[in-house]
């Protein structure tokens, strides 16, 4: 089997070349008048088929017909799946509406599949479909639940449900793990790992099921695969008939051990694995993580790794691809049709969501890769397919990107329709050159993007965000918070709430110390949106270290709130300890 790891080298030369002008600390991208936005290789062109949705966008699918089918990234009673049509040719959507779920649904809703007929979507919690009838935009036939999630914890991190299905009428669906590293307490520096991790018997793993039958819950389904943290990007290839997923590597090598990892390679590890899955893979999680640098899966430190020592895990699945930390891959596609040059058939497209993070360097990926396959094996490096989405060079925080690619699905004409997150824009791609003469040199352009912030290997010095400046909060909030709630402290959108005008940050001192000692489990509702993932707690601080940084985020992000003192915060740690 041929493995593949990337060292992308870091470039400043070619910056001046694909029109990027320096103002500040930040670059400006001229805004791309032609294909929406993107910049794509040669002869192919991208149209835009709607702006923006209400909702927003997770996955999408394209009907033979046309019609789209999408997830709704937030959604009520009866709003489930955006469906979109468009009436008179013109290539953008003009009939919009919404059905479908029963509500109650935060952020990490996302299948949306078309398969034998049937529309299959999901919420974090309940695989929904529908039966499809030819003309029907929105369905007339009755919503039926496939599979319900039942365990007693609720939402959770990572708690994603997309699908796929294979040609014998099995569905696949992950059920992610709803903890980091299987650490004895979730998040907290320096916790051990437990051995053997618990979490694997019912989490952390793809379980497979009847797709035609109703009712079911976790226990109908087989676990097919095991040793996988999260998996948003699932896709059966019908040209080898084999499940590919690619793992969202594990979070805080520096929050929870900075005595092994530096700031740099916490950015840059783990590795996001790509992965061929057969039944009864493991791919090792949480014992180990695949380094792309090194070329190695290796021990996590919560099992007595040290970055470097490989322990048992040369027994798990290694990835066919190691993909740089954190870029968060969303949603994968083989490519099954005919309209694309030759040198795309069956390959995959992926869209990467986009970092969180990566301080204090620039946040990564933003973009839709493409991985040519021959013979069932990746044949060569990944290209960037289409770039563009986040519009800021370097992305500092989350939220300055524009938009953050989320979505794939072929058309019935073999178009490529991109979906994304922030506003719930699409694209629909077409190629309009000459097949027949396609060639390596139509892709020159996209292959020195690699050199831009957002894929590129940052520079250990010249690419950190803090060099030569005060870190803004301190050494705590740079080191504890950011990751999550970024350096400007407007969250992610999507996992991670924001901390400016949140009534949780500028209220109730005793209430916001608690919160940092004890830790808050999902979901958590900030200003009308709600967040599924896990505050750990922090009583490891310092009482001085609670009271600056708490100080500093009800001073700051547009807050203006009292301080918060060393005496109230002891004061509140003393009632807590009165209690065990």
């Amino acid at each position: 089997m041929r493995y593949h790891s990337f060292k992308l080298s870091a470039s400043f030369l070619l910056l001046f070349a694909l029109g990027f002008t320096q103002r500040g600390g930040q670059q400006d991208v001229p805004v791309n008048t032609k294909n929406g936005g993107l910049f794509l290789p040669d002869g192919f062109e991208a149209t835009v088929v709607v702006d923006s949705l209400p909702g927003r966008a997770r996955h999408i699918a394209v009907n033979d017909n046309g019609d789209i089918y999408v997830k709704a990234r937030f959604a009520k009673k009866g709003e489930s799946v955006i469906a979109l049509r468009d009436t008179n040719g013109d290539g953008r959507a003009d009939m919009i509406k919404r059905f479908g779920g029963r509500g109650g649904e935060g952020v990490y809703g996302t299948a949306m599949r078309i398969y034998k007929g049937y529309l299959y979507f999901s919420s974090e919690l309940i695989v929904y479909r529908y039966k499809l009838k030819p003309g029907e935009l929105v369905p007339t036939s009755e919503e039926e639940v496939i599979l319900t999630d039942d365990h007693a914890h609720g939402m959770h991190e990572h708690i994603a449900k997309p699908v796929t299905f294979d040609d014998k009428g099995f569905m696949y669906v992950p059920f992610g793990a709803n903890s980091n590293a299987c650490q004895d307490d979730n998040r907290i520096p320096s916790s051990s790992g437990l051995d053997p991790c618990p979490i694997l018997e019912d989490h952390g793993g793809i379980w497979r099921f009847d797709a035609n039958k109703r009712g079911q819950l976790q226990k109908d389904g087989v676990k097919f695969a095991t040793g996988l943290r999260s998996v948003v990007a699932l896709d059966w290839n019908f040209a080898d008939n084999n499940l590919y997923a690619l793992q969202h590597g594990r979070d805080d090598l520096l929050r929870l051990f900075p005595q092994l990892f530096s700031p740099w390679q916490s950015a840059m590890l783990p590795s996001e694995e790509f992965l061929r899955v057969k039944e009864g893979t493991h791919a090792g999680w949480p014992y180990c993580f695949w380094d792309q640098m090194q070329g190695k899966k290796v021990l996590n430190p919560e099992y007595g790794g040290d970055g470097k020592e490989v322990g048992r895990c040369g027994e798990y699945e290694k990835p066919l691809i190691g993909f740089p930390g954190h870029w968060a891959p969303n949603d994968i596609l083989f490519y099954q049709g005919n309209h694309f040059p030759d040198r795309y058939k069956n390959g995959s497209f992926i869209a990467f969501h986009g970092s969180t993070n990566r301080a204090p360097y620039p946040q990564s990926s933003y973009f839709i890769g493409f991985v040519p396959f021959k013979a069932g094996q990746p044949s060569g490096d990944y290209e960037i397919f289409a770039d563009g989405f986040a519009g800021v060079d370097p992305i500092v925080n989350v939220s300055d990107a524009v938009y953050r690619p989320m979505g794939l699905a072929m058309g019935p004409d073999g178009a490529l329709y991109i979906a994304e997150t922030e506003k719930g824009k699409i694209w629909k791609v077409t190629y309009k050159g000459d097949k027949q003469k396609f060639a390596k040199s139509d892709l020159v352009k996209m292959e020195k993007r690699k050199s831009m912030s957002n894929i590129r290997t940052p520079d250990k010095i010249n690419d950190n965000l803090d060099k030569d400046k005060p870190v803004a909060g301190g050494k705590v909030y740079s080191v504890y918070c950011s990751a999550c709630h970024q350096r400007n402290g407007m969250g992610d959108s999507q996992r991670f709430p924001p901390l400016g005008g949140a009534e949780w940050v500028t209220g109730d001192k005793e209430r916001l110390i608690k919160v940092l000692l004890k830790g808050l489990e999902g979901p958590l509702e900030v200003k009308g949106q709600s967040y599924n993932n896990v505050m750990p707690q922090h009583s490891f601080l310092k009482d001085e270290e609670i009271a600056e940084v708490l100080t500093h985020i009800r001073s700051n992000f547009g807050n203006n709130a009292s301080p918060v003192t060393i005496g109230e915060v002891t004061k509140t740690r003393s009632s807590l300890d009165s209690l065990k």
